[in-house]
């Protein structure tokens, strides 16, 4: 159970419609990093991974936290002993590129990898080729990460990777968002499609609304999220919503004691 699931809901979804009206969707741009495989949520995960290895080395300062892959357990010993060798392998992987900053196939396998062990975690998922990487994986990861703006992810003076909302987190059974940079939450979405879906546009709202509940672990206490964003990977485009504006009609407050009432009933907390 996640924000997401809660987010599925059909009252849910009825009450973002009537509260948050679809911004003027304006982006424009024609795919640059088209997939290589039909592998797609693979890919996307593992380019979270190494959109967040790419932040780190070029915001040092970056706040992080534990990989989701970390939490990956299993009852069988072959397999947890695979997982542990995985990752101790990626942290060795990572720790030599923020030293050198050269992205080679290593480094993307360590992301592939990653991003097979998340899928443990987050749906119990455990592939029958764990452990094996397809070349055109990497070779798509490559395409993704080199059409990244490096002046337009440079933070001015805050990065948070893999964020999450403190107690907010447990009230919807578990919630992490892609980055925060400076004032704007960022969801990453390795999508074919350059257009905002109503349900992209509740979870980024759905993060926003956590971090005002549970505040963000780690930051500041004087941080204020005045944009969500969301980055379209294979356009190299970042389409950000101001805060202000698509919230201007919605007693915030009221809406707020809505949410978390809503979530206690569906996850029983």
């Amino acid at each position: 159970m996640s924000l997401t699931s809660l987010l599925k809901s059909e009252d849910v979804k009825e009450k973002f419609t009537i509260e948050f009206p679809m911004p003027n969707f304006t982006l424009t741009g024609h795919m640059i990093a088209s997939p290589k495989t039909n592998h797609y949520a693979l890919v996307g995960t593992a380019f979270d991974y190494l959109m967040r290895f790419y932040l780190k080395r070029i915001n040092p300062e970056a706040i992080t936290q534990n990989w989701i892959a970390e939490s990956s357990d299993v009852s069988d010993k072959k397999i947890m002993k695979n997982i542990i060798r995985i990752l101790n392998i990626s942290k060795k992987t990572y720790s030599d590129y923020l030293g050198n900053g050269e992205i080679n196939d290593e480094v993307i396998r360590s992301c592939l990898l990653l991003a097979q062990l998340d899928s443990i975690y987050r749906e119990g998922l455990i592939a029958p080729d764990m452990g094996i990487i397809d070349n055109r994986d990497i070779d798509d990861l490559k395409n993704l990460i080199r059409l990244v703006n490096y002046e337009v992810f440079r933070c001015k003076q805050l990065c948070m990777l893999n964020p999450t909302f403190g107690e907010a987190s447990l009230l919807v059974g578990g919630a992490d968002m892609d980055l925060l940079i400076d004032n704007t939450l960022i969801d990453i979405k390795t999508t074919k499609f350059l257009e905002l879906k109503r349900d992209h546009l509740n979870q980024i709202l759905g993060y926003y609304l956590l971090s005002l509940i549970g505040g963000i672990d780690n930051a500041p206490k004087n941080i204020k999220i005045d944009f969500v964003g969301i980055y379209y990977s294979r356009y190299g485009l970042l389409y950000r919503i101001d805060i202000a504006e698509i919230m201007a009609k919605c007693d915030l407050n009221k809406f707020i004691i809505w949410f978390k009432k809503r979530a206690k009933q569906e996850f029983n907390s």
